[in-house]
């Protein structure tokens, strides 16, 4: 096990730590330690990248470790109502989709080459930064509903696109 793929873990370990905090409402402790969670995913790249470190565990680990702190961060905001429920059935449900589809095709044994498009990482950034905002929102008791919001609807928009993309990717290479 690298040096890398030791913090990607890491990061994954922090996951059940920063649910805890939000479903005790220790809003500013959680918000840190998803900063400390977003600079480990930082870090882990840089360091692989950089160090030619890069190992097929970790182009596996990495994603997965964002699609778990991510999803597990919605639905535990969803629950305590800090985020729409409608907006956390739509990113579960897209997550859900994109792996249903990577399992399907390996089940299948299908040769699938799905690479993140750029909707996909502007999906990924506004669902990072909403998190951001709303866990520093609550946490800091700044109270500006404005960026919020429209952050809800970006990642609603770029949620939607980048399931489609992901759909036609699939249906081009199994046709």
């Amino acid at each position: 096990m690298n040096i890398p793929n030791s913090i990607t873990l890491f990061r994954m370990m922090l996951v059940p730590l920063i649910v805890w905090l939000i479903l005790r409402e220790q809003m500013l402790a959680a918000f840190i330690v998803f900063l400390i969670a977003g600079v480990t995913d930082a870090l882990d790249g840089l360091i692989a990248k950089q160090f030619d470190l890069v190992t097929p565990l970790g182009t596996y680990l990495d994603p997965l470790a964002d699609k778990v702190l991510l999803v597990s961060i919605y639905v535990t905001l969803g629950i305590q109502e800090f985020l729409p429920s409608w907006l956390v059935i739509l990113v579960v449900s897209r997550d859900i989709l994109i792996v249903g589809g990577i399992l399907l095709t390996f089940l299948m044994e299908l040769n699938l080459e799905i690479a993140p498009s750029k909707i996909s990482k502007f999906n990924t950034f506004f669902q990072i930064s909403l998190a951001a905002l709303i866990l520093g929102d609550r946490g800091l008791n700044i109270d500006d509903n404005f960026f919020i919001v429209m952050c809800i609807y970006a990642v609603a928009v770029t949620t939607v696109l980048s399931g489609h993309n992901y759909i036609l990717q699939w249906s081009r290479q199994n046709s």
